[in-house]
């Protein structure tokens, strides 16, 4: 089971983090749990992400789109990083998650949220479109 897990923003996080003892001995921490990650095989990958004030988001309302420019409210509903883990199950996935260091001063949260695989899309799909793998990059990447 593919799981990706968010790390949500804070206010911190979205005022960007200076290069301080104290989290540049976070992101050591993080180094470490995401080598411990790697050596379980359950890393598949991860990034940190800038805060929301660089980024943008495109509305899709039918045929037309409009952009809109960060910053955005609710720091806690935004994302500050991701990670995607190969797991058995929901239960493995938690129990990793636990163990992660705290990279943010204060509260934060993590949120984890399964894939959908291709068994997931039986409803949708013959059996015979699931068992032939897709073409190009995509295949490569094993993107359902």
């Amino acid at each position: 089971m593919r799981v990706m897990v968010f790390v949500k923003a804070t206010e911190n996080s979205e005022q960007g983090m200076a290069p301080t003892p104290e989290m540049m001995e976070a992101f050591e921490a993080m180094d470490r749990f995401t080598e411990e990650l790697v050596q379980a095989g359950v890393f598949v990958a991860a990034a940190g992400l800038k805060p929301s004030a660089q980024g943008k988001r495109i509305v899709c309302e039918g045929p037309g789109r409009t952009v809109i420019d960060g910053p955005f409210a609710e720091a806690r509903e935004l994302v500050a990083g991701f990670s995607i883990w190969e797991v058995r199950d929901m239960d493995e996935a938690v129990a990793w998650a636990k163990r992660s260091p705290n990279c943010m001063p204060g509260r934060s949260e993590i949120e984890i949220r399964p894939f959908f695989e291709a068994a997931d899309l039986a409803g949708f799909v013959t059996p015979e479109e699931l068992a032939t793998p897709r073409d190009g990059e995509r295949g490569k990447l094993g993107v359902a």
